[in-house]
């Protein structure tokens, strides 16, 4: 009788640290967007805009670095803010936007047709000021087994410089 009571208290709590987890990623990843969104994206080698920061609004580049990885079509990621998909990035691109000033949640996730690849997803918060640039890069680092999915903040720096050496990415959701 008592076994079967550590094994009934054992498996409720069990239960209870899983739901704990699960409500913890679905809040995590509440400041994505819905699943169910797809993008198409591609590189636009004609353009290349770099704007200046709005007065009363900051400007966010996200840059996707893939590295010396040369595929056709690889690494499509959705960026999201603050529960909303506003755009992706193809390949090694970037692309901007605007944001109100106050705290932030980015996300970023690996839009793929296999399902392991497309839980794959990072995330960063930073708190915008009006007129301040911010610079974000986003990684998926492949490996020999597996690859690593991250999303880092930037200096100036290093963001003009990613931005300089990346195509522009335009997209739309996919309809």
């Amino acid at each position: 009788m008592k076994a079967a009571l550590v094994l009934l208290v054992f498996f409720a709590a069990s239960a209870f640290a899983l739901a704990q987890d699960q409500a913890a990623v679905a809040a995590a990843e509440a400041a994505c967007g819905p699943k169910n969104v797809k993008f198409d994206a591609r590189q636009d080698a004609t353009q290349h805009p770099v704007s200046p920061p709005d007065s009363d609004k900051a400007l966010v580049y996200v840059v996707q670095d893939i590295g010396e990885v040369q595929c056709a079509g690889c690494a499509l990621t959705k960026v999201g803010l603050d529960g909303t998909w506003i755009g992706a990035n193809q390949g090694s691109s970037y692309f901007f936007f605007t944001a109100e000033p106050g705290e932030h949640h980015l996300c970023v996730n690996w839009q793929s047709r296999l399902g392991i690849k497309s839980r794959a997803f990072a995330m960063a918060n930073f708190t915008a000021e009006a007129g301040r640039v911010y610079y974000f890069r986003s990684r998926v680092i492949f490996t020999r087994a597996d690859y690593i999915f991250d999303l880092d903040p930037l200096t100036s720096d290093q963001g003009k410089f990613l931005v300089a050496s990346s195509g522009f990415s335009v997209s739309r959701p996919k309809k």
